[in-house]
């Protein structure tokens, strides 16, 4: 037998590297180009070596690389080889963004060499708003919060990236969670439009909205073609994460508009990804809706105005508005069942904190009257019902009538205070019911008898000649759209007419205002553009410009503001909801009465005509035995080494012994524990109960620290819980209106005082928390031209007299306000800013214009 050999042909000798794999052998290379002399002085690679480490020799061929391409692979050895492909690709991509960051780092040439370019031109990808281009490239972009390049991918890695999307990027650990939840809902979008538009689905109605994913209602084709697209991992994968990130986010941030409501879905997006000519025909069909069915403009005002919109765009396309009957029948029961929980939650409070209970006459020019009943406790004011007084509104034993039905379904012993109007006829009714009762106290609006005193000091003779000038100069202003604009653009946007609750707190704030601006005024029509105009020709252009020029008009400015200016804190203290005035406002008037005697240096004969004023009215219309008491029994004045008791206070406390505690037994207890609050024996003496004096509300402070003192702390809390004015809130002429006709339906009469429940307590809720937050009206800007805006009867002061020539501008040439808060009842302290800048632009993005020249 024949044996054959076979003989192995000779491996051709090689060197070191060409036995290594060619990614391997590559890496070698690239470092011999880092490690040779290609480096700079500085250390780092120069240039020219930089420009060799592109993507083709190094992404994909350092050690890092080919191990995490074999773990990958490792991992998924299981799957088809372009699997693996895909695989290897994402990771070389890691690998090379990663050694990229490492270069940048340590090449300052290399960082500073860069050109980087915001967005892209005609670029409308919402993404582009957190990246910068670098290099002026598509492909490179860095994060604008953790700075991180993204090389390849472009916009979208950059929104995965900012997204927290794993896979192709790291996730941005410096991005906003608003940014992030706006990038997951419009990754979440695409994501939807595309199986859409594979499927043939965008006519249909089982589609998913672009903020939800419906799992309910699917018809069979629906879900059959659902489950065919997505078996691709990838698509899944970034539906579910989109979808689930989505709705815990606004699961996290759900609003309740009362405590068992339904949940408004939607917190207000701060960028809409949609593009500007579908937003534009949003809004002009809002605008035609409103125009159409003479909806006010204050309406966008509301604090539910944006909750709607957000509410719709979760529903997705197709969602249809309710109908007319769903408004009037369902859903406003609906509503009507959240109010009465939010009712029940708050009757629960008042067996301990007791309530006041608050009369809001409003009279029209016709002689209709209508009385609106709210309760306010801590918790929360409520409002109760309305009823048309319009026949007994001048008879007292009609309005006892009237108001003994409310104390009834209160309940007499859980009134503390009950607050009506000045008017006669509420005095004399309110008298009655204190003495059928006894068991509380009845007294006139705080912020009604401010209201009273300001209205007495306009009407002296120096002060309505001071008024009238100052009218004058608001009339000129507001009626001429150059002028006005003029004026915003040198005040920072800011207004001179102010709008309060009250005609003369809105007449005295304006007061306040102009002498703020003063020196802005002056510059005004000091300036080359005054100059240059027509008006400074005309009669009342002349006219306004020597009372500008007047110093002393100014004086008899200053002179009014030293009076009207405490008043209106005690203003703002007595119209504010915030915490529980009574026992705040006997100290607030005496302080008042202080400071106005300083402001004129002592002079007697300067102040006493005011003083005689406010004392008349104070005695007359303002003091009841609950301020007295609350006074003595607030912590944080009692212990202040400047109180000091009196005769009226003493016997202000035994009269609420009396009248609130019925109990005699009880009335002795009390009595004789008063002097340990006084010598702070007990729990009133701890060191925590010393510290929280000023800090804690007073009710709050007696609940924690009397408590070896039941019937006192039950009594001191009663009386600090209370209110000593009518809290202000948003008057309805359309509920007015329609509560004054004559011709009733019994069902429609039903129907209306429930949605009256709804609507005083939706804006009252919503009024409280907003307060709370210290953030009354900033939404929008009440224009003082559009005096809609609030019942405040200053229409006089930017009245058109006719005495200004025509400019030839048009309400559209109208420089938008600034957004400039609206004083509800919040009374800015102004003493420091007669020189300053607001800060606060128009619209349009502008400051104050120091410039003379137009």
């Amino acid at each position: 037998m024949t044996s054959f050999h076979y003989n192995k042909p000779k491996k051709k000798k090689k060197n070191h590297e060409s036995r290594l794999p060619r990614r391997v052998a590559a890496n070698l290379q690239t470092r011999k180009i880092f490690s040779g002399s290609e480096v700079s002085r500085s250390g780092a690679p120069c240039s020219a070596s930089l420009r060799l480490a592109t993507p083709c020799n190094v992404s994909s061929r350092l050690p890092h690389a080919k191990r995490a391409t074999r773990e990958t692979a490792d991992r998924l050895g299981r799957f088809p080889a372009a699997s693996l492909r895909r695989a290897r690709r994402r990771a070389r991509r890691h690998a090379f963004e990663n050694t990229a960051q490492e270069l940048s780092d340590t090449s300052p040439d290399m960082q500073y060499k860069d050109t980087q370019v915001s967005v892209p031109p005609r670029a409308s990808d919402p993404g582009w708003a957190h990246g910068i281009m670098v290099n002026g490239g598509r492909q490179k972009i860095k994060c604008k919060y953790c700075h991180k390049v993204m090389l390849g991918g472009g916009i979208s890695r950059l929104k995965q990236h900012l997204a927290g999307e794993r896979g192709n990027v790291a996730p941005c650990e410096e991005v906003p969670e608003e940014v992030k939840v706006q990038i997951q809902q419009h990754l979440g979008f695409k994501v939807l439009e595309k199986l859409k538009k594979q499927k043939g689905l965008s006519n249909s109605k089982d589609s998913a909205p672009y903020l939800q994913y419906r799992e309910e209602g699917e018809n069979e084709d629906g879900m059959r073609t659902q489950k065919t697209v997505c078996t691709r991992g990838k698509r899944r994968r970034r539906e579910k994460e989109a979808m689930e990130c989505i709705s815990n986010q606004m699961k996290k941030h759900k609003k309740h508009s009362f405590p068992a409501a339904t949940t408004i879905v939607a917190q207000p997006l701060h960028q809409s990804f949609a593009s500007q000519e579908i937003i534009a025909q949003a809004d002009l069909a809002v605008a035609r809706f409103m125009y159409e069915s003479g909806i006010p403009f204050t309406a966008a005002n509301s604090h539910f105005y944006q909750q709607m919109a957000d509410a719709i765009a979760a529903a997705g396309p197709g969602y249809k508005m309710p109908s007319y009957h769903a408004l009037r029948g369902k859903l406003l029961n609906k509503s009507v069942q959240d109010a009465e929980e939010y009712e029940e939650e708050l009757r629960k409070s008042w067996d301990v904190t007791g309530c006041s209970v608050m009369v809001d006459r409003w009279v029209d020019k016709t002689g209709n009257s209508v009385i609106n009943f709210f309760v306010y406790c801590p918790k929360g004011t409520l409002f109760l019902k309305s009823a048309d007084a319009s026949d007994i509104s001048e008879c007292p034993d009609a309005l006892l009538n009237l108001f003994d039905c409310v104390v009834q379904e209160v309940g007499h012993k859980r009134i503390v205070n009950f607050v009506t109007d000045a008017s006669a006829s509420c005095k004399a009714a309110r008298k009655l019911l204190m003495e059928k009762y006894k068991t509380f106290f009845c007294s006139t609006c705080g912020g009604y008898g401010i209201e009273l005193m300001l209205e007495e000091i306009g009407k002296m003779n120096e002060v309505k000649v001071v008024l009238a000038k100052a009218k004058k100069i608001t009339q000129f202003i507001y009626n001429s759209a150059w002028m006005l604009n003029l004026v915003r653009r040198k005040t920072g946007g800011r207004d001179i007419v102010q709008l309060a609750s009250t005609r003369f707190a809105s007449t005295f704030l304006t007061l306040q205002n102009m002498v703020a601006l003063k020196h802005r005024l002056e510059k005004i029509f000091a300036s080359a553009a005054w100059m240059h105009s027509t008006f400074s020709k005309q009669k009342a252009g002349l006219e306004l410009a020597e009372i500008i020029a007047d110093q002393l008009f100014w004086s008899l400015c200053d002179q009014i503001l030293k009076v009207t200016k405490p008043l209106l804190s005690v203003f703002q203290l007595m119209d504010c909801e915030e915490k529980p005035s009574v026992g705040y406002v006997y100290d607030a008037m005496e302080k008042a009465k202080k400071s106005i005697i300083v402001s004129f240096d002592n002079k007697e004969s300067d102040y006493v005509q005011y003083l005689e004023i406010i004392d008349h009215i104070w005695q007359e219309e303002l003091h009841s035995p609950l301020h007295a008491a609350a006074y003595y029994l607030n912590p944080s004045i009692f212990y202040n080494p400047s109180f000091s008791t009196n005769k009226v206070i003493q016997k202000g406390l035994l009269d609420c012994i009396e009248t609130l505690e019925p109990n005699l037994t009880a009335q002795v207890v009390i009595t004789s524990n008063i002097n340990f609050y006084e010598e702070a024996v007990g729990d009133f003496g701890r060191p925590v109960a010393l510290r929280c004096r000023e800090s804690l509300a007073p009710a709050t402070w007696w609940s924690l620290y009397a408590a070896d003192y039941p019937d006192l702390q039950r009594l001191a809390v009663r009386i600090l819980s209370q209110t000593c004015s009518i809290i202000r809130y948003k008057r309805s002429r359309t509920m007015f209106e329609r509560m004054c006709s004559k011709k009733k339906n019994r069902l429609e009469q039903q129907r209306f005082n429930h949605l009256a429940f709804v609507h005083y307590n939706l804006h009252l809720q919503h009024s409280r928390r907003s307060e709370a937050s210290k953030a009354i009206y900033t939404r929008g800007t009440l224009d003082p031209i559009c005096l809609e805006a609030i019942d405040a009867n200053m229409g006089d002061w930017v009245e058109d007299l006719g005495a200004i020539g025509s400019d030839g501008l048009s309400w559209m040439d109208v420089t938008v306000p600034g957004e400039w808060k609206f004083l509800n009842h919040r009374v800015e302290n102004m003493d420091d800013c007669n020189d300053s800048t607001d800060d606060r632009g128009s619209d349009d993005g502008r400051g104050v214009d120091t410039n003379d020249d137009m």
